[in-house]
């Protein structure tokens, strides 16, 4: 689950047309609400981010076992492990950037190198498409719980469609490095 920045030179494999996405158009009422969310949340995004894990690891406790630098810290509060909090906000930021880009550039922007590193390491981790789901449950209840006055049926779903579009590209990487 380790995560980069968002970049403009994402892999061309990813590429879809400009309004196509997994379940319909990411329109610009989509990007409306995701941009908006975003803009809001950017301020606070490092306390935001180690929400996000800290919820990760409340519906699937032994998540936790997939990242090699909490297998020890059995004694120190998760909220203060200073590798959780730096890896949380990479995979925050980059959730939530990627989903910023996503109407603009038709995909999903993650660096070409970034995403291969995410898919091997994530076939390492042992990471399965359950885990996918309860990142993306962590990630729209971290949004919610963060823009509840902007939160709504719509909201929910582009955030979704987002998320699912970032969650294809790592398993398409997965699936590469499974297979070199």
């Amino acid at each position: 689950m380790e995560a980069a920045g968002a970049e403009k030179d994402a892999n061309p494999s990813m590429s879809k047309p400009a309004d196509a996405t997994a379940t319909g158009v990411f329109g610009e009422e989509q990007e409306a609400l995701v941009l908006g969310a975003w803009n809001a949340m950017k301020g606070d995004s490092a306390s935001l981010a180690l929400k996000f894990f800290l919820r990760i690891f409340e519906i699937a406790p032994g998540a936790k076992q997939m990242f090699s630098f909490l297998r020890d810290a059995v004694d120190a509060p998760l909220e203060n492990h200073p590798k959780l909090k730096a890896h949380a906000v990479s995979v925050f930021v980059m959730a939530c950037e990627s989903a910023t880009q996503l109407r603009n550039t038709g995909d999903v922007k993650v660096r070409e190198a970034a995403l291969k590193r995410l898919g091997a390491t994530h076939v390492k981790a042992g990471v399965a498409d359950a885990h996918f789901e309860v990142v993306k449950t962590a990630l729209l209840d971290t949004i919610r719980d963060a823009v509840p006055d902007m939160w709504t049926p719509e909201m929910k779903a582009a955030w979704e469609e987002a998320y699912d579009q970032l969650a294809a590209a790592i398993k398409e990487e997965m699936k590469n490095a499974a297979a070199a």
